[in-house]
């Protein structure tokens, strides 16, 4: 039987748009206040007053997740303003894709930056309100690219960083009644494959329909195929599962 969700605070990073308010929308559905961080601070409010208008709780907070002090202000609103946050969901990310020969120190540093610095900055402030209650659930976002992927050595080895994350703040949270899990999604219709597929010289449609080619169930996934991963690890039902990495691709990818 399902046990019933308790509301509680979220904070979804890079919550703007594509995976993140798709998740946020979830959560939200689900009874959860949530807090939607993105740098793009107008879309983010966006996505909150979609959630408000549909009857939930929701702020929309522009905020650099790599910054240590803004991330600490941001937090202490949310805080302030929806109650302390005991979910977190680490979704922010940027794509800087090209061959290794090709890739600059900065298409490196700007990813690992924003994936890996930008995770364990948002954790560390987010952490302290968890242990506090008692309770928590973190839910960082891999990718299938963390299996290796042409054209994205610094992608791939942000999203493999944050499975190793993962599991250490498993360890480590654990005791104190904190859950931390990742999901790995395959090919999402987002913005940002439609950068890859720009990238790579197609249309959107055309490079989701060559990728479901590849793919067991036949189709690319959606936002809300995540969205609906995150959620169960964000649940009460999810209590027992912790250090686990769930690649959401349409098939066995891992």
């Amino acid at each position: 039987m399902t046990r019933p969700t308790e509301p509680r605070t979220a904070i979804v990073t890079g919550g703007a748009r594509g995976i993140g308010a798709a998740t946020a929308r979830r959560l939200a559905a689900e009874g959860h206040a949530v807090a939607v961080l993105d740098l793009l601070e107008g879309q983010a409010a966006q996505t909150a007053a979609g959630i408000v208008s549909e009857g939930g709780r929701a702020l929309g907070i522009g905020v650099d997740v790599a910054d240590a002090g803004a991330v600490e202000a941001a937090v202490a609103r949310v805080a302030d303003e929806l109650g302390a946050p005991t979910i977190l969901v680490n979704n922010a990310g940027i794509l800087r894709d090209n061959l290794l020969f090709k890739m600059s120190e900065d298409d490196w540093d700007s990813v690992l930056r924003v994936h890996l610095r930008g995770a364990f900055v948002v954790t560390r402030a987010v952490q302290a309100h968890m242990v506090s209650a008692g309770w928590g659930r973190i839910v960082n976002l891999s990718s299938t690219s963390a299996l290796g992927h042409r054209g994205q050595a610094n992608y791939s080895a942000a999203k493999a960083g944050m499975q190793g994350f993962t599991k250490t703040l498993a360890i480590e949270l654990g005791k104190f009644g904190v859950t931390a899990n990742a999901v790995a999604p395959g090919v999402i219709e987002t913005d940002m494959i439609r950068a890859t597929a720009e990238r790579v010289g197609m249309s959107l449609e055309d490079f989701l329909a060559e990728a479901a080619k590849d793919v067991p169930v036949g189709r690319a996934g959606r936002p809300e195929d995540v969205a609906a991963a995150v959620a169960f690890f964000c649940s009460e039902d999810a209590a027992y599962v912790s250090g686990q990495v769930l690649y959401v691709a349409g098939g066995p990818k891992a």
